[in-house]
C-alpha cells in the first residue's frame, strides 16, 4: 500500500496510475444514487473504479465500468480484483463511443462523473487531461451513449458543475430526458452551489429539489453530509 491509497470501510482504492484521484464528487455520486430495482448498471468513465465499487457495496446488480485510459482501466481492474465484488464488477478498456456500438445489452441505471472542463488549457498530464476535460467525452457524446444504452424505464445519475445547470438541462432535454431529482451541493452555508447531483429518466415526473451543505462555517462536516457518506468513510 502507498500513501496515495484511499481506504474506505469495505474496500481500498489504489490510484497512483489514475489521472483523476478519489474526490468528494465521486463519493457523493456513488453514495447518493438510488438503486431500487436495479439489475444492471453502467459506470461511464469509471477511472479508479470508485463509483462502481460503491454501488457494488450497496446492491447485487451486475456492474460494468468503461474507461478510455488504459492505465486507469488496469488500475480499476486491480481495485475490483482486490475487493469483495470481483465477480460482480467488470471493467472495459474502451471509449464510451466504441463501447456503445458493440454493447449487446441495455442498462437500467447509468452513472457518470463526467469530464466537464471546456475551452480551457488541458492539464499537462495526459491521463489527468482525459479525466478532467471533455475533449473525448462531450455532453452530446454522453447523451448519445445514454440514449442508446438506457432501458425505456431506466435512470441516469450524474454530478455536474452548478454553473452549467441550464446548459445541461437544455442538452438532455433535446434527447428526451427529464430531470427527476436535483441536489444542489454547497461547500458551506454561505457559498453558492458548486455542484449538482441530477437523476434523469425518459419519464416526466414531479421534480424534487434539495440542497446539501458539506461543511459548517467552522469547517465541520454537516450531519446531512455525514448521513450520505457514513457507509464509506472510515471516520464515520
Amino acid at each position: 500500500m502507498s500513501r496515495d491509497d484511499f481506504h474506505f470501510k469495505q474496500f481500498t482504492i489504489i490510484q497512483d496510475r489514475c489521472g483523476m484521484k478519489v474526490t468528494t464528487d465521486g463519493v457523493l455520486l456513488g453514495a447518493w444514487t438510488h438503486l431500487n430495482g436495479v439489475q444492471r448498471i453502467l459506470d461511464i468513465g469509471t477511472g479508479t473504479g470508485l463509483i462502481a465499487l460503491m454501488l457494488a457495496q450497496r446492491c447485487t446488480a451486475k456492474i460494468d465500468g468503461v474507461e478510455i485510459d488504459r492505465q486507469a482501466a488496469l488500475q480499476a481492474q486491480e481495485n475490483v480484483d482486490n475487493s469483495p465484488w470481483q465477480h460482480q464488477v467488470k471493467v472495459y478498456h474502451s471509449s464510451i463511443q466504441d463501447y456503445t456500438l458493440s454493447c449487446p445489452h441495455l442498462y437500467d441505471l447509468i452513472v457518470c462523473n463526467p469530464p466537464f472542463f471546456t475551452n480551457v488549457s488541458p492539464a499537462a498530464n495526459v491521463a489527468r487531461s482525459l479525466a478532467r476535460h471533455d475533449d473525448r467525452l462531450t455532453l452530446i457524446d454522453l447523451c448519445f451513449a445514454v440514449n442508446r444504452l438506457l432501458t425505456k424505464e431506466g435512470r441516469m445519475t450524474v454530478i455536474y458543475p452548478a454553473l452549467a445547470e441550464n446548459l445541461f438541462k437544455d442538452r438532455v432535454k433535446q434527447f428526451g430526458f427529464f430531470c427527476n431529482k436535483i441536489v444542489y451541493i454547497k461547500p458551506t452555508p454561505r457559498s453558492l452551489p458548486k455542484r449538482i447531483l441530477i437523476e434523469l429518466s425518459r419519464l416526466p415526473v414531479c421534480l424534487s429539489e434539495q440542497t446539501l451543505i458539506i461543511q459548517t462555517a467552522q469547517q465541520n462536516y454537516t450531519p446531512e453530509f455525514i448521513d450520505v457518506v457514513r457507509d464509506f468513510y472510515l471516520k464515520y
